[in-house]
């Protein structure tokens, strides 16, 4: 499973998820490019985009991007508060389905 970090994420994000293949938006070299534009550029690389941004599902159709989103609600997007919901992410995500979107709150 491939995942995609937004670039709103901590790089170091990347460690907690042992055994995926994940890569951030800047090294992509998409850093700067706008939700709708950026989650069709990422739906035939990867399977699941982690972010913190909530009004994701509310600014695009979700339904037609072939993609888990995965939505970390959290009070910041600081490493130390984010990873608490990582085992979490990967429990839910052997189960998900593409065009869900899974939401955990820290």
């Amino acid at each position: 499973m491939k995942i995609l970090l937004d670039e709103c994420l901590p790089k170091k994000l990347k460690r907690d998820f042992v055994g995926y293949e994940v890569n951030t938006v800047p090294e992509m070299g998409w850093a700067g490019i706008k939700n709708g534009a950026l989650l069709n550029l990422a739906k035939p690389h990867f399977d699941v985009f982690i972010t913190i941004d909530n009004n994701l599902r509310y600014q695009q159709n979700l339904k037609t991007i072939q993609l888990v989103i995965v939505v970390l609600n959290a009070k910041d997007s600081k490493l130390e508060t984010l990873q608490p919901l990582i085992p979490s992410v990967l429990s839910a995500l052997d189960t998900s389905q593409m065009g869900q979107v899974l939401e955990f709150k820290a």
